[in-house]
């Protein structure tokens, strides 16, 4: 009796378990189906062999810390998220993907910020002809100049804040009053802007009464920007005015924490911002000018860009082409003239700007990715590559 209770009870066992595994099966089978049908489980199921056939796969070697390739997360996620028009593209740092084979990968990312201090013997060791090694790099070639030989032939593509990069990743995105994505453009058309008749825009321009500010923590730069500053500062005090500057390298505080209320602040108080970069390089011209626009401050720039291609004509002051008195007595001119100062912000009927480092820039990796007709270096760089890196700002001494 007690055997028949025993084995009754092990055929039980058996065929829960056997119930189990054929569900677990069955769940692991509609797994690897659903990779191939909806790509956003290929970031969770890691069978390379069983992902959708059509996938790109990018190797982030070094700096997936740093921007921009910190951006593009892990996997497909990203690209799901910000409703890329190709959301084909797998991100990783993992080199063992293919068994190790990183020839397998059809993109190896280099972040310019970190590939500066490594030697050859750390870079990859083999690669194929279908893959394209990328240069990624947001900030200036001033402050990270490529400057090894074994670099030489090395990338295939860049993808930097330079409008002539292969992959163009600008800090600012230009949009016309329909919505349509139409700079920064090295050819930039910008529209006959009229003259601009807003009392209301007077009337609140009126209640600025302080000349400028600049919101800055990095003092000591290439481009020796604090020093026209200070400079500047002098200059506006015999007038009656000043630059105030906030963070550490001025008297005024304004916490990150805190960043909303100081840019009420600018907002409301201030005339100008002092939109300077840290250092000069063609096309550097990163997110300090949307400070001054996206809150009702007229920038005053200072880099190595051509200002034309970012801003329209007569938005903005360039501390480049004059001295810090001759700006000061500018400035004070503007001020004092309502009609005339009203007259920087014509383009607020025509042009909208954003930040796209979060958005089009992480979609057009992987348009890049799937861009069959995107110019392809086989064996090394062609010349507009060559001095994009080599491109080290050459920074001027302007303004005194």
């Amino acid at each position: 009796m007690i055997t028949c209770i025993v084995f009754t009870l092990s055929m039980i066992w058996i065929q829960f378990v056997n119930n189990t595994f054929i569900e677990s099966d069955t769940l692991v089978q509609e797994a690897i189906e659903n990779v191939g049908k909806d790509l956003r489980y290929a970031d969770v199921y890691r069978r390379t062999d069983k992902l959708s056939k059509n996938l790109k796969y990018m190797l982030i070697w070094s700096g997936a810390e740093d921007a921009p390739l910190s951006y593009f997360g892990d996997g497909q996620r990203r690209f799901i998220e910000k409703n890329c028009t190709n959301i084909n593209c797998y991100v990783t740092t993992d080199r063992s993907l293919f068994n190790g084979d990183t020839t397998k990968f059809d993109a190896i990312a280099f972040n310019g910020r970190t590939i500066t201090r490594m030697g050859k013997s750390q870079l990859p060791k083999r690669r194929s002809l279908h893959q394209k090694f990328i240069y990624f790099n947001m900030e200036s070639a001033d402050n990270y100049p490529l400057c090894s030989a074994y670099f030489d032939d090395f990338f295939n593509w860049t993808a930097t804040y330079r409008l002539d990069s292969d992959i163009p990743l600008p800090y600012i995105q230009i949009r016309d009053k329909n919505g349509k994505v139409v700079g920064p453009k090295k050819d930039m058309k910008w529209v006959d802007m009229g003259f601009l008749e807003d009392e209301e825009l007077e009337l609140r321009m009126q209640n600025k009464t302080k000349a400028v500010a600049w919101f800055v923590s990095h003092c000591k730069t290439r481009s020796r920007r604090n020093d026209y500053a200070i400079q500047l500062k002098k200059a506006l005090y015999s007038f009656g005015f000043s630059v105030d500057i906030y963070g550490k390298c001025g008297p005024f505080k304004c916490p990150r924490h805190k960043e909303n209320t100081c840019f009420s602040l600018l907002e409301r108080d201030y005339a100008f911002y002092l939109s300077f970069e840290n250092s000069f390089a063609e096309d550097y011209v990163t997110e300090k000018i949307l400070t001054a626009l996206q809150h009702k401050a007229v920038p005053i720039v200072r880099g190595g860009a051509d200002y034309s291609r970012f801003l329209p004509p007569g938005s903005y002051v360039d501390a480049t082409k004059v001295t810090p008195y001759v700006l000061a007595s500018e400035i004070v001119h503007i001020m004092m003239n309502t009609k005339y100062y009203s007259q920087f912000f014509r383009w607020w009927s025509h042009y909208s700007y954003r930040d796209p480092s979060q958005s089009d820039n992480i979609c057009a990796l992987c348009d890049a990715l799937n861009d069959k007709n995107l110019p392809y270096e086989v064996g090394g760089m062609d010349q507009k590559i060559q001095e994009e890196l080599a491109d080290i700002g050459k920074t001027r001494a302007v303004g005194y």
